[in-house]
């Protein structure tokens, strides 16, 4: 079987995994890959840059190595390459967990239970929600399903689409890894460098296609190429900025200004000035949205590998 097919037909088994099955309930493959990094962490860690690449060389290059040697296996046979493909996007999308965490906090917020949605929102990003009041907890999950709809769903289908099984889990590993050491603290600043950058480059392609299919799925199109355009660059995520902008466009709500992170106030730019203040209501309009983009996503990475396989062949 042609390689596009077997990407078409295996991710688009792996996403209707997700969607009717959600993450796996034990033994996710992602948190077997966090504890393997954990460990090598552990092994490794110096407060030193060149220590935090080698770390990042040895997680990433172990899961790209897997998923080539696992493709190779299971070459000769149609099924199992269609079924490994399957199984690999259903292990590193994640549309469905972001889908439900999301619409239980908006559940909470809706009966008035602002206490409930702080405790709960830490499921979903990693905000201090003990500051935030209603309206504040709908914004940052209106962000982090913007946010995660690109780092969750269209990236890992971008590189599905690319390198197939070693695209998809290269990805998702090089995701966990930035989760898990890239973020600025002091015990990270250094060791988790080399992750954080490779994850903006590995996140590089999936955020603009986000951005352009959350224009085309949105309702208010020109809003959301109008907000990108204008406000992207102020934020200080190269790949956040482009995918929260377009959502917010498409939206027609504001998104950014002041959040704190594990006790640290950061001010962010606000995104899309001329929208509204985010509401309770907004949390399904950015899930339905997410859902639309993953799924015009699926298509253009079909359309894409087809098109390579159908020149690889011709020329």
């Amino acid at each position: 079987m042609r390689a596009d097919r077997v990407f078409a037909y295996g991710a688009a088994a792996g996403l209707v995994a997700d969607l009717l099955l959600g993450d796996p309930h034990r033994g996710h493959p992602v948190a077997v890959f966090g504890r393997a990094a954990g460990a090598v962490e552990k092994a490794l860690w110096r407060d030193h840059r060149g220590w935090g690449a080698l770390h990042t060389v040895i997680c990433v290059g172990g899961a790209v190595g897997l998923g080539a040697l696992a493709r190779r296996v299971v070459r000769p046979s149609r099924a199992a390459s269609v079924t490994l493909t399957g199984a690999a996007t259903w292990a590193v999308v994640g549309g469905t967990s972001l889908a439900r965490e999301a619409r239980v906090i908006g559940r909470a917020l809706e009966a008035g239970d602002v206490e409930g949605a702080r405790a709960r929102l830490p499921h979903l990003c990693g905000r201090d929600p003990q500051a935030l009041d209603a309206d504040g907890i709908a914004r940052a999950v209106v962000e982090s399903v913007a946010e995660n709809t690109s780092d969750a769903v269209v990236g890992a289908l971008v590189w599905g689409a690319f390198g197939g099984v070693p695209g998809l889990l290269g990805f998702r590993a090089v995701n966990t890894l930035d989760a898990m050491v890239g973020h600025k603290s002091e015990r990270y600043r250094r060791y988790g460098w080399a992750s954080a950058r490779l994850d903006d480059l590995a996140g590089w392609p999936g955020a603009r296609l986000t951005a352009v299919l959350a224009a085309v799925a949105g309702s208010d199109s020109r809003g959301a190429v109008r907000a990108w355009r204008a406000d992207a660059a102020k934020h200080p995520s190269p790949n956040a900025g482009p995918v929260e902008a377009s959502f917010a466009g498409a939206l027609g709500v504001r998104l950014g200004g002041t959040l704190s992170y594990a006790g640290r106030v950061e001010h962010r730019p606000v995104l899309n000035q001329s929208g509204r203040a985010v509401a309770t209501r907004d949390i399904e309009r950015a899930v339905r949205l997410s859902r639309r983009v993953g799924v015009l996503a699926l298509g253009v990475g079909v359309a894409a590998r087809a098109l390579a396989t159908k020149k690889g062949r011709t020329s």
